[in-house]
């Protein structure tokens, strides 16, 4: 089956299984009233007595935290004795696979105008990222046989040396098999010395890979891209000076990635870290600001600074970043206190947090501490990117539509295009702005064996 094909069927299941869920979520509702307002009630008071719960310690924190148990149990059984158990598991399955084909439907492949291969690539490899991912996809002999050099990393090596060194040494192209942190690094080098780079997905999550545009289950495919990959051009962003690639966070996450038993216990750090940091003796005034009104503002949730804007809050494609090249941070405060507007999104291109004192900050994932006032820039059309041709070239949500009467419309066009209609461009630029001078600094890299 083509991809086109494919996209058409995605569409239509869409189109058929959206509706009938609707419509079967609107009957069940109505066959139910009013006990279904009280799944909701229960739903409420859950999420109220957690918030309650996270921001406390000791009793005060079994206390709510139990009480967001009982509740949302109690929400499980009046469903189960409405006695309407599969109805409502019908209308859950039929909302899955409709975003599910939603998806398949918008997906996006850009066909990026073909790059000259480099005469002198390399490839630095973090042999611990992703659980050894480029060892056990021999990523070494994978990079030889294309003609690219590679260098793996040892515990203690400076990788900011080491990649200017290569390029000192005549390579005209770089790669990075790791994570984010060490991504970024490379990255800043390659856009510091105009020469082009490629993302290799061998790290755990791989972020800045996905939203590139690269496969992240193609590890050896995405190698290709110094083969006879395509070229784009994409921002980077800075934080007091240091380059970053997908986001830094201050408050809740970036207190929490500071204490030493992070790594090992992700949830219990969040939840220890919380009290201190959303608590009502909490920090709530640590962090200062401007919002997108211009006003001055305060808070110790959570606040996101990103190389480009998140789509955040949306069914589809939440957590990912459309466009790597709208020169411009996205920022969000996430505030659940904040009564109903927990999330408050914008663009700028600087942003400015001030503070009393040290922020603690969550760098690509990394831990560090900086001083203030905290100051982002992004560096527009800063890194020339090769992307491999079977890869997508664009995020996955580079496609997707910021409306439902739009997505339905959407849906409906891919539905009956013809096979020769079917776009196959996505929204990143492909060409390099030729003469321009973008001078980056680094800072702060990370040991190989910390990289993720």
């Amino acid at each position: 089956m083509s991809g086109t094909t494919k996209r058409q069927l995605a569409a239509l299941t869409a189109l058929v299984v959206g509706p009938a869920t609707l419509v079967l979520a609107v009957v069940v509702a109505a066959r139910n009233f009013p006990r279904g307002l009280s799944v909701l009630a229960c739903l409420g008071a859950a999420a109220a007595a957690a918030w309650f719960g996270v921001r406390r310690r000791g009793v005060a924190r079994a206390a709510g935290l139990g009480a967001a148990t009982l509740l949302v149990g109690g929400a499980i059984t009046v469903v189960v004795v409405e006695g309407s158990l599969l109805e409502n598991l019908l209308v859950v399955a039929g909302i899955c696979i409709t975003l599910a084909a939603a998806t398949a439907a918008f997906a996006t492949h850009v066909a990026l105008p073909r790059a000259t291969p480099p005469r002198h690539p390399v490839l630095f490899m973090n042999p611990k990222s992703g659980g050894g991912r480029a060892e056990r996809f021999h990523l070494a002999d994978e990079a030889r046989a294309r003609g690219i050099e590679p260098i793996e990393l040892q515990r203690g090596d400076d990788l900011w040396k080491l990649v200017r060194d290569a390029v000192a040494d005549g390579a005209d192209a770089l790669a990075m098999a790791g994570g984010d942190g060490s991504q970024a690094i490379v990255a800043a080098v390659a856009a510091e010395r105009g020469v082009p780079y490629a993302c290799i997905p061998a790290g755990t999550r791989n972020h800045f890979a996905l939203d590139l545009g690269v496969d992240r289950d193609d590890v050896v495919g995405a190698l290709d891209a110094f083969v006879d990959g395509g070229e784009q051009v994409v921002d980077l962003a800075t934080v007091n000076g240091r380059v970053f690639v997908n986001n830094v966070s201050l408050g809740l996450y970036a207190e929490a990635v500071q204490k030493a038993g992070y790594r090992d216990a992700k949830v219990r750090t969040l939840l220890d870290t919380a009290p201190d940091a959303l608590g009502p003796n909490g920090a709530g005034g640590a962090l200062r600001w401007r919002g997108p009104d211009g006003e001055r503002h305060h808070s110790g949730a959570a606040l996101l600074v990103s190389n480009n804007r998140y789509r955040l809050g949306r069914l589809l494609g939440s957590g990912t970043r459309p466009r790597m090249d709208q020169h411009v941070l996205g920022i969000a405060v996430v505030d659940p206190a904040a009564g109903g507007r927990p999330l408050t999104q914008w663009s700028r291109p600087s942003f400015q947090v001030d503070s009393d004192r040290p922020v603690a900050a969550g760098i690509d994932g990394e831990a560090a501490m900086l001083e203030a006032p905290v100051r982002f820039d992004v560096v527009p059309a800063a890194l020339r990117v090769r992307i491999a041709p079977a890869h997508p070239g664009a995020s996955p949500s580079a496609g997707e539509p910021d409306s439902l009467w739009e997505g339905v419309r959407t849906l409906a066009s891919v539905a009956v295009r013809r096979a020769h209609d079917q776009p196959t461009g996505g929204q990143h630029g492909a060409a390099r702005a030729e003469g321009e001078d973008h001078a980056l600094t680094g800072g702060g890299g990370d040991a190989p064996a910390r990289d993720r």
